[in-house]
């Protein structure tokens, strides 16, 4: 492969990294996009999730604030 096409592929997935795919619709569609990806960056970090029980708990706050419990039949623990 030359430079120059190596090159153009790297730019096209790129761009098709930037176009939202089914999860990033279905997160969005939440309500709560910005606390799952806190949460998430939480968890990358740490590599534990009880090291994230504040991100977990504004995350929760914001699920039920938008009533995603009865729209995913999800039960509190």
């Amino acid at each position: 492969m030359s430079k120059e096409e190596n090159t153009s592929q790297q730019s096209s997935s790129a761009q098709d990294d930037d176009e939202p795919d089914e999860w990033d619709k279905r997160i969005f569609s939440t309500g709560c996009a910005d606390e799952n990806a806190k949460l998430t960056d939480c968890y990358f970090e740490k590599k534990d999730w009880r090291a994230c029980k504040k991100e977990m708990e504004i995350f929760r706050a914001c699920w039920k604030k938008h009533n995603n419990d009865e729209r995913t039949s999800t039960k509190d623990a």
